[in-house]
């Protein structure tokens, strides 16, 4: 029986990622949530992470996110981001542009406690990033 279900990654301007899969693992604001066939649907948004798409057993593809919505029902993943990155594409200076960006962000004077944990969050999965 086939296991695999349709993972489409989508920014305004493209289609990133659109296969059948095996299992993708997303990071939700709830943690990390791996999706697999038949599972029940699911609306909810990303926090900065690795989304990790199982292709088989031995192909991966690996996408930085920094935010977005996500979509599962009838076994058809959705994930809409502007910030969406394919770790192949992500180069050492690119990294550290974003790393300086998140930073920068954590010196404004107005900044919520959300906006803290978002750039603290992806601070923390850029040191795990390697290229």
């Amino acid at each position: 029986m086939e296991e695999s279900f349709k993972t489409e990654i989508i920014s305004p301007e493209k289609i990133i990622f659109s296969d059948n899969n095996n299992m993708t693992t997303i990071p939700s604001y709830e943690g990390d949530m791996s999706i697999l066939k038949n599972h029940i649907p699911v609306i909810t948004f990303l926090k900065p992470g690795i989304i990790k798409v199982n292709k088989d057993k031995e192909n991966t593809e690996e996408f930085f996110v920094k935010d977005g919505t996500v979509e599962f029902f009838n076994n058809i993943l959705i994930v809409l981001s502007s910030s969406a990155v394919n770790l192949k594409d992500l180069s050492k200076e690119s990294i550290e542009s974003l790393n300086k960006e998140a930073k920068d962000g954590l010196t404004k004077q107005d900044l919520t406690d959300h906006d803290r944990y978002v750039l603290n969050q992806q601070l923390d999965v850029l040191k795990e990033i390697r290229v």
